[in-house]
């Protein structure tokens, strides 16, 4: 299966939500907060760098949750800005 190619609103919403969970982390370690989401450190540095700007719903979710990010922040933070 091929995938489509993402546009670039969509790198810019990816780049978007990695910036929010990075600075989440508040210094916790990627390992820390990934180890605590149920997720891989290397998922978590994909998000966190925009190279994953599509990431599964539930993996988005259990990692917000772990940072005590509501799903209404990343919607505000993460939704396409109108030009």
């Amino acid at each position: 299966m091929v995938r489509t190619p993402l546009t670039p609103e969509e790198r810019e919403r990816g780049e978007r939500l990695g910036r929010l969970l990075r600075e989440a982390r508040l210094g916790r370690s990627m390992t820390e907060v990934a180890a605590a989401a149920g997720v891989s450190v290397e998922t978590l540095r994909k998000i966190e760098t925009g190279r994953a700007p599509t990431p599964a719903f539930f993996t988005v979710a259990a990692i917000a949750r772990e940072l005590g990010l509501s799903m209404d922040e990343l919607l505000a933070h993460c939704s396409p800005v109108p030009v």
